[in-house]
């Protein structure tokens, strides 16, 4: 048994209002608090809050709302709406994906900060959900080019066992959850508002497909609307979520971008995806790749190789462009590759064209219509379908 299952429910009952308490009480990332509440623990951390007696730094995170917070009544409307707060005692915590977010803390990165709690509304128990994840991020104005590219992404991680993580978004993060949910795998959606709300609401059946089959999370309490600010801060749960971040398509100054740098701050690896050098979507996907910040990808196998371990095999075998003239003699496929640009030739212009003497022409080429490359009619040679 976990140390979780043998703690008493009294004391479970007592950690959860803390921990619901303190996620709600500061604006996240709140660097502060969360170092606060690391090294007192949470229940002490808030009385002392609320005793007023807390350093500098973690009363101006928490004074505006002090007062006006109460775990309890957090808790209950969660419940009653059938949402779950998980908090880093509970094994369902993915300790792995947010350990990356408290080192970054405790070396002063902006911004920086590992999550207090989280509310949860969906079946995946997400410490098991996010054990294998990719994030994949891009554009809300995506091209079809790059929705197609995100589907086909999704569907391919999910096939392969990983899961999907992406902010819910129209564009690029819909089209990804949408072909992990085909492929019958998970993906987890992670909210800039409360995961009562759905955001946009024209997601709001797909966010509750991903609630059904995986998880919809957000760091902000029940009816906290969304907000620009929020949506950036979101973006590093998504970035330590993911094993590697995928970047389909996205601007020069971008969310998708913010997420990028974000990971890559996080030492984890940046993938992007090429696109025409025409589009305004696609220039930030070409500069990460050009700084060298990211690593080019076109197939899901690409994503794959890219997360194996240094001299592993790719976990999926990358399939090789096959010739049906492959297994062929090079002089039989050179021979071969002469007659494809001609029309009915004679052995003698296919001993000029291709340089081989005419005496190994003639020889070649009942051995190639023997094999069904090439055919002869009343003109003269050629290639067969």
């Amino acid at each position: 048994m976990t140390r979780w299952e043998t703690t008493g429910a009294k004391a479970r009952r007592e950690l959860l209002l803390a921990r619901a308490f303190l996620v709600a009480v500061a604006e996240p990332p709140a660097p502060a608090l969360a170092g606060f509440v690391a090294e007192h623990g949470p229940c002490r951390a808030v009385g002392i809050i609320q005793k007023d007696k807390a350093p500098p730094e973690v009363t101006a995170e928490v004074e505006a709302r002090r007062e006006h917070i109460s775990g309890e009544k957090l808790l209950v409307e969660a419940e009653s709406a059938s949402v779950r707060l998980i908090v880093p005692e509970d094994p369902e915590w993915p300790c792995e994906a947010f350990a990356s977010l408290s080192g970054a803390r405790s070396v002063d990165l902006p911004g920086m900060a590992e999550p207090i709690a989280l509310w949860v509304r969906g079946k995946a128990a997400l410490a098991e959900a996010m054990r294998q994840t990719v994030a994949v991020v891009g554009a809300r104005a995506a091209s079809g080019y790059g929705e197609h590219v995100a589907a086909e992404f999704g569907h391919g991680l999910a096939g392969a066992g990983f899961t999907v993580a992406s902010g819910a978004a129209y564009g690029i993060d819909g089209a990804a959850h949408r072909g992990a949910l085909a492929a019958g795998g998970l993906t987890v959606a992670f909210l800039a508002c409360g995961v009562d709300i759905d955001y946009p609401a024209g997601h709001s059946r797909l966010l509750r497909a991903i609630a059904e089959q995986g998880a919809v999370v957000s760091e902000y309490p029940l009816g906290t609307p969304p907000r620009k600010h929020r949506f950036l801060v979101r973006n590093r749960l998504i970035a330590a979520a993911g094993r590697a971040t995928v970047v389909v398509e996205a601007g020069a100054r971008s969310g998708a971008a913010n997420t990028a740098n974000t990971a890559d701050a996080l030492g984890r690896p940046v993938l992007a995806v090429p696109g025409p050098v025409t589009s305004k979507n696609s220039v930030g996907c070409h500069g990460m790749v050009r700084s060298g910040q990211a690593v080019l990808v076109t197939r899901t196998e690409e994503i794959l190789e890219a997360l194996s371990p240094l001299g592993a095999q790719p976990s999926v075998e990358i399939p090789s462009q096959a010739r049906r003239t492959d297994g062929l003699h090079p002089h039989a496929r050179r021979l071969h590759d002469a007659l494809t640009g001609m029309d009915c030739a004679s052995a003698e212009e296919l001993a000029r064209d291709s340089g081989l003497p005419l005496g190994k022409v003639r020889a070649l080429l009942p051995e190639l219509e023997l094999a069904g490359f090439v055919a002869r009619s009343e003109r003269g040679w050629s290639t067969t379908p």
